[in-house]
């Protein structure tokens, strides 16, 4: 028996002695290595690591992890998908514990363990995979930038009206991305299943139902209040946006407690949506835009439903007076900052019929009747005062002085306010007021014309405009037009030309009578020499001659007649 035990005891020796001799020859070649080197045979994912220090490692991770930023994710939410780079999602490195452990392979632990660490790598690799994480702050926010696409609105069920009669139009359902569940989806994908490429993940959206059963729109049947208005002197592009605009609000429906906004049905003014330019009021004057008329649709709708008695929480006076309606019964639209909105105030649906006929346009509301029978609802304008708008007169240097054209009418200013009056088989039964509107006062504007080529001409004309004297501007443009100006100047033309040709003539006289002087000189001349001649010879005779002497007259006349002229 003992000697049964010794041998037990070598054998059990002559093992251990193997596996120390194995174990210590193991650490005196490593001693050679830095400590932190990871064996061979070592990976992070695909990535080889064998051999590198646990920096080394990590960079090699981190320039990994850099390149897959660029991958694209496509998120999903029922029919709905959008796709996403990584990069939107804050990825990084979840594990780098992994590193030291690694480094750590055959170098801790006893003896037999670190042995057998070694030993397995010897004969396979050693995988460690990796684990993503992401930023879910910056995960939050691309849901919700990607709402608008990700989301499906619910169609609440709707009615048309043909003949006179409404049928039901059933509704369909939405869903909304749950924003805080789907950030914990992606997060768990990133962690344990993304595989380093392109993938799909189902986001978390909650379903919608729609608005609206057949028993609650069968109670849509009575006319509540309706109105028209004319636009028969509107031109082509603001009829059409009169129509445009009805078209647009036609066969909504409105469920009890919702509002109602008439810019979000019928916006945005753009050749795309159907509108074309047409005048509207812009700082005071009119100016032409997409959508001109469109006010006209909003102050119908407005009338429509005051007599239908819903509740408007938003509405707008114009700038100026329209002329489709009294003061104080206009409801404007403008950008974003006037709207009409009103809410159902009822207990039941309501429907909006709009619609255009004869160069006029209606709109009728209709919904279930609870007011009392007998009673009807009228609203009544009062003007309170009034502002005389005047005239302005506006320089234009590109047109010739003269020139006057009228570019905008005039508005009168208003202050005024809408009462409602309620009767009850024809009996007032209340008389308040409903609103109260101011309207500016717009001045008819007149170009006048400044233009020409004489500096004194222009500043006269525009001392006048200055002074905004009609007068002024009259007699000025009168005085300095370029009629006036040829005028002026062909009167001077003509009376130098006048003073030329009297001049002339006079020369022309004095030449004739100068020619007419030298001739009777002449003449008389050689008379008096005969009789000087005769006398002489007479004188001759008589004393036998003598020296000649010369007359009084003769040259020292010519001298005199060439002096004068």
């Amino acid at each position: 028996m003992k000697r049964k035990w010794k041998m037990y005891v070598s054998a059990a020796g002559a093992v251990l002695a193997l596996i120390l001799t194995a174990v210590i020859t193991i650490p005196v070649d490593a001693e050679t290595k830095e400590t932190d080197t990871i064996p061979e045979r070592v990976y992070f994912g695909d990535i080889s690591v064998g051999g590198m220090t646990q920096e080394e490692a990590k960079e090699a991770v981190k320039e990994h992890v850099e390149k897959l930023q660029s991958e694209i994710i496509t998120l999903q939410a029922g029919k709905n998908t959008v796709q996403v780079p990584v990069s939107q999602m804050g990825l990084s490195w979840g594990n780098e514990e992994i590193v030291e452990e690694a480094a750590g392979l055959g170098k801790s632990g006893n003896l037999i363990t670190r042995y057998k660490a070694m030993k397995d790598l010897e004969n396979e690799d050693k995988v460690y995979e990796l684990a993503f994480q992401i930023d879910k702050q910056m995960v939050t926010k691309v849901l919700e930038n990607n709402a608008e696409v990700l989301n499906t609105e619910a169609e609440n069920a709707g009615l048309t009206r043909e003949n006179g009669s409404f049928t039901v139009i059933p509704g369909s359902q939405g869903v909304t991305v749950n924003v805080k569940e789907s950030v914990d989806v992606l997060e768990k994908y990133f962690s344990l299943e993304w595989e380093e490429g392109a993938g799909t993940v189902e986001i978390v959206a909650d379903v919608v139902d729609p608005k609206g059963t057949e028993e609650e729109l069968s109670k849509v049947k009575d006319l509540l209040g309706g109105f028209n208005t004319s636009y028969a002197s509107s031109g082509a592009g603001r009829s059409k946006n009169v129509e445009n605009g009805a078209n647009k609000i036609n066969g909504s429906v409105i469920y009890p407690g919702d509002t109602f906004s008439v810019y979000e049905a019928v916006s945005p003014f753009e050749p795309e949506n159907g509108y074309e330019l047409a005048g509207s009021y812009e700082n005071g004057t009119t100016v032409e835009t997409y959508g001109g008329g469109i006010c006209q649709v909003s102050t119908t709708l407005y009338n429509a439903v005051i007599r239908s008695e819903l509740e408007v929480t938003e509405r707008f006076n114009h700038s100026m007076i329209v002329s489709y309606v009294d003061p104080s019964a206009d409801a404007a639209i403008a950008g974003t900052y006037k709207d009409l909105k009103f809410v159902n105030n009822t207990k039941a649906p309501i429907y909006i019929e709009g619609y255009t006929q004869g160069r006029s346009l209606y709109f009728n509301i209709f919904g279930e009747e609870t007011r009392e029978a007998g009673r009807e609802v009228s609203f009544v304008s009062e003007t309170l005062s009034t502002t005389e708008p005047g005239t302005q007169y506006q320089a234009a240097p590109g047109q010739p002085i003269g020139y006057m054209s009228q570019t905008q009418s005039s508005h009168t200013g208003y202050t005024a306010q809408l009462w409602k009056v309620v009767t009850v088989n024809g009996v007032e039964q209340s008389r308040e007021i409903f609103n109260k509107s101011t309207y500016k006062a717009s001045p008819r504007i007149v170009a006048v014309g400044t233009a020409s080529g004489n500096p004194d001409a222009v500043n006269a004309m525009n001392a006048a405009i200055g002074a905004q004297d009609e007068g002024a501007i009259s007699a000025a443009a009168a005085q300095w037009n370029d009629a006036a100006i040829a005028a002026q100047q062909q009167a001077a033309a003509d009376a130098a030309a006048a003073a030329a040709a009297q001049q002339q003539q006079q020369q022309q006289q004095q030449d004739d009578d100068k020619k007419n002087g030298d001739k009777k000189d002449d003449k008389d001349g050689k008379d008096d020499k005969k009789d000087n001649d005769k006398k002489n010879d007479d004188q001759k005779e008589d004393d036998g001659g003598g020296d000649d002497a010369p007359e009084d007259g003769g040259d020292d006349n010519d001298s005199q007649d060439e002096g004068e002229e």
